[in-house]
């Protein structure tokens, strides 16, 4: 478990330091030698000991092995030289994961890119509980969004109508993203600040057939809305010149009547149908 200390400030050492060093001066000026010689290991021994924590920065301690805890207070200190120093960043990080080929839920191929915000937040369990925190980010991470991408279909083609999926429901699918990459760090020490997707598309050796797949569901969802339209339009027209009495149709007259306009209505070209005007009359 982590543990917060404070350490003795540098600046008093240094003082301590200097003292010492005079005196073994004043000692060896003074034919006292052996005081001199004790006064100079002294000093020695007191200068390793100085280290410096800069903002953001941390500094693990260890005595023989043994954890004493960490500073995260940025400064000047001094410990006792026989202690380890291990220095870990606890600046907020981010990475920009290659697009990896996964399988989504129905087994497409898809590419996927993520980008993670990260930062230690526990520097005990980053220090001792994996062998190296940030190796262990970039796995964790990877094996995160091959689990999150197998949980949706990449696009609603054979998914139910409400079914979220990876190109539509993109806030749901960056939360489930940010959600399962940190449980997966949280034994690392790490905290999650922000996952979410950066590239999302189907793997080269079937994007050129999804491709023409979307483009014509595009297509007919664009003919049902002109249908549609000319549906009404058509039937608006024969009711309104049913009630203006303008003129009355027998039923096989106005079926044919219906598909001229239907063939007007909805053609992609512009239409230039031959009427005969002459047959309209009963």
């Amino acid at each position: 478990m982590e543990r917060i200390i404070k350490p003795i400030s540098g600046y008093i050492m240094v003082v301590a330091a200097l003292a010492l060093l005079g005196l073994a001066i004043l000692l060896f000026v003074n034919q006292l030698h052996i005081f001199g010689l004790i006064s100079s290991v002294a000093f020695l021994f007191v200068i390793p000991g100085f280290f410096i924590v800069e903002p953001n920065k941390s500094m693990v301690l260890l005595l023989f092995g043994a954890y004493k805890g960490t500073v995260k207070a940025f400064g000047f200190f001094w410990v006792i030289p026989f202690m380890t120093r291990n220095k870990i960043s606890l600046r907020v990080r981010n990475f920009e994961n290659k697009p990896l080929k996964v399988n989504d839920k129905i087994g497409n191929p898809v590419m996927v890119g993520t980008i993670v915000v990260w930062q230690v937040e526990d520097t005990f369990k980053a220090s001792f509980d994996v062998q190296d925190y940030e190796n262990f980010v970039h796995l964790q991470s990877d094996a995160a969004v091959r689990k999150m991408a197998g949980l949706y279909p990449y696009d609603d083609f054979e998914a139910p109508e409400a079914e979220v999926t990876l190109r539509s429901g993109v806030e749901e699918v960056n939360h489930s993203l940010e959600a399962e990459i940190s449980d997966r760090l949280k034994h690392a020490g790490i905290k999650v600040i922000e996952a979410r997707i950066s590239h999302l598309a189907y793997a080269s050796e079937i994007a050129s057939a999804m491709l023409q797949r979307q483009q014509a569901t595009a297509i007919v969802a664009a003919r049902r809305k002109i249908v549609d339209g000319a549906v009404g339009m058509v039937e608006m027209a024969l009711e309104d010149l049913k009630l203006k009495g303008i003129i009355n149709f027998e039923e096989e007259k106005r079926a044919a009547m219906v598909s001229n306009l239907m063939v007007v209505l909805c053609s992609d070209k512009s239409a230039n149908p031959v009427l005969n005007v002459g047959t309209l009359n009963p």
